[in-house]
């Protein structure tokens, strides 16, 4: 089973320049997860959008890598029964003519 978070937006305080750490930009983020279902053990989009967006407001990252590191760690622990997880950060209005970002995927093996 999937689930599919597309185009979650909020501002946030992320990146290493000055300005970034002062004033509160536009990101998007992407998240797929892939995960084992059965009976009630599903991932809850809803809780998994609240817990990235406060998180990202809570931590204030300097990087985007690092965000998407610890992001990961942390839903995993929420959801064990993660397989995968692919998770992208956009930063939509730094360049006038793209929207650039990171993304991350991890494969879990299962135990």
């Amino acid at each position: 089973m999937q689930i599919i978070i597309q185009d979650l937006t909020f501002e946030t305080i992320v990146g290493i320049l000055e300005k970034e750490r002062h004033t509160p930009q536009r990101i998007v983020l992407h998240v797929k997860i892939s995960y084992d279902y059965h009976d009630d053990n599903f991932v809850d989009y809803a809780k998994v959008s609240a817990f990235l967006e406060s998180e990202m407001n809570q931590m204030g990252y300097f990087l985007l890598e690092d965000a998407l590191i610890d992001l990961s760690q942390k839903l995993k622990v929420f959801y064990p029964q993660m397989s995968e997880i692919q998770l992208k950060i956009f930063k939509p209005d730094i360049l006038p003519n793209a929207m650039v970002g990171v993304s991350h995927t991890v494969y879990y093996s299962k135990n």
